[in-house]
C-alpha cells in the first residue's frame, strides 16, 4: 500500500469521524432545545430564565409546580425512554442484520407490554413488579424467540416472521385482558397502551434511569463487536469474536432498557423501528450508530410529544404521533424490500 493510498484512507476516515461528531453533537443540541420546550410550553408558557430557577429549586408563584411536579417528570421520561426505545432498536437491527428486526415488530415490546398490562389490570401489583415482570416477560420472549428461530438452521427472516406472530398472539391477550379487567382500570391501560408520557412521576423514573445508566454504556462498549456481526456470524467468528456471548450481552442490555422503557411510558410506536436507519443515514458507514440512534429516539419522542399536544386542537399521546411517522416509513420499507427479493 503506498502512502498516497495511506493518506487518502487517514483522511477518509478523519472525515467520516468529523460527520459522526456533528451529527452527535446537532442531535444533542436538537434534544435539549426540546426539553427545555417542554418545561417551558404549557397551558401557561413560562420564560427560560423562570424556568430555571424552577429548576435550581426557588420557590416561585405557579411555575416552580408546573415545572417541578409536572413538566420536568415528563421530560425526564421522554428523555430516557426515547434514549433506550432509540439504543435497543438500533440493537436488534444491526445484530439480525435487518431493518424490521425491532423489538416492537418482533414481538419483544408486546411481551413486557403483556405482562405489564398483567400486572396493572389484573393483579394491581406495584410499580416495581411491574418492571420487573416487564423485564422477565421481555426475556422469555427473546428466548422464545431464539429457540424457535434455531431449529434445524438460524434464519433472520424465520425469526422475524416468527416473532410477527408472537406479536400477534400477545397482542390478543392484551385485548383479552382489557375485555375481563375492571371498568376503572380500561382507560388507564388504554392510555398507557396508545404510549403516552401523561403523569409521569418523578417515582417512577428511577428504574428506568438506572437501566439507561447501567446497560447503555454497555452497548456502546461493544458497539464494535455489533459492527463485527452485522457481518454475518461466520465473518464474526473467522475475527476472533465470540459471537453467542456478545449477543447475550447485547439481548440483555436492549431488553432490559427497552422492557423498562415500556413499563414507565408503555409502547410508544415505531421509535425503536423509525431511529436506528435515521442514525444509520446520518453517520454513514465506518462509525457506531449506537449513540445517534438513542439520541434520535429522544429527539422523536420529544418532538412526538410537542407536536401532540399543541399542533391539534385535541392533545393526542406521543405514540398516536409516532405511529403517523412510522407507519408509512414501515410500508415503504415492505415495499422495497420485497422488490428486492428479501421475503
Amino acid at each position: 500500500m503506498t502512502p498516497s493510498t495511506i493518506a487518502i484512507l487517514v483522511e477518509g476516515r478523519r472525515r467520516r469521524r468529523r460527520q459522526w461528531m456533528i451529527v452527535i453533537w446537532s442531535l444533542a443540541a436538537l434534544a435539549c432545545a426540546l426539553c427545555f420546550a417542554m418545561l417551558c410550553l404549557g397551558t401557561t408558557i413560562y420564560p427560560v430564565k423562570d424556568v430555571l430557577r424552577a429548576l435550581a429549586g426557588e420557590q416561585l408563584k405557579g411555575v416552580s409546580f408546573a415545572v417541578q411536579t409536572l413538566r420536568l417528570p415528563r421530560m425526564l421520561a421522554g428523555l430516557f425512554a426515547g434514549f433506550a426505545f432509540g439504543i435497543a432498536g438500533n440493537t436488534f437491527q444491526t445484530m439480525l442484520r435487518n431493518p424490521l428486526a425491532s423489538p416492537n415488530m418482533i414481538g419483544i415490546t408486546a411481551g413486557s407490554s403483556a405482562a405489564a398490562v398483567y400486572c396493572i389490570i389484573i393483579v394491581h401489583t406495584s410499580e416495581f413488579v411491574v418492571s420487573v415482570t416487564s423485564i422477565i416477560a421481555g426475556l422469555l420472549t427473546v428466548m422464545l424467540l431464539y429457540f424457535l428461530s434455531r431449529r434445524g438452521s438460524f434464519s433472520v427472516g424465520r425469526l422475524i416472521l416468527i416473532g410477527i406472530g408472537i406479536e400477534a398472539m400477545l397482542s390478543a391477550a392484551i385485548t383479552y385482558m382489557l375485555k375481563i379487567g375492571a371498568q376503572y382500570d380500561i382507560p388507564t391501560a388504554f392510555r398507557w397502551l396508545s404510549g403516552s408520557l401523561n403523569g409521569s412521576q418523578m417515582s417512577e423514573l428511577p428504574p428506568l434511569v438506572i437501566a439507561v445508566a447501567v446497560f447503555a454504556p454497555l452497548v456502546m462498549l461493544l458497539s464494535r463487536h455489533l459492527s463485527l456481526l452485522e457481518l454475518g456470524e461466520q465473518a464474526a467468528s473467522s475475527l476472533g469474536l465470540n459471537a453467542d456471548r456478545t449477543r447475550v450481552a447485547l439481548i440483555i442490555g436492549a431488553v432490559c432498557m427497552i422492557a423498562l422503557a415500556t413499563a414507565t411510558t408503555g409502547p410508544i410506536a415505531f421509535v425503536a423501528f423509525l431511529a436506528g436507519p435515521i442514525a444509520k443515514r446520518l453517520v454513514g458507514i465506518g462509525f457506531s450508530s449506537v449513540l445517534p440512534a438513542g439520541l434520535v429516539g429522544v429527539n422523536l419522542v420529544l418532538a412526538s410529544d410537542l407536536i401532540g399536544q399543541f399542533a391539534f386542537e385535541i392533545r393526542f399521546p406521543v405514540g398516536v404521533i409516532t405511529g403517523i411517522l412510522g407507519a408509512p416509513y414501515l410500508i415503504y420499507l415492505l415495499i422495497r424490500m420485497n422488490r428486492k427479493g428479501d421475503f
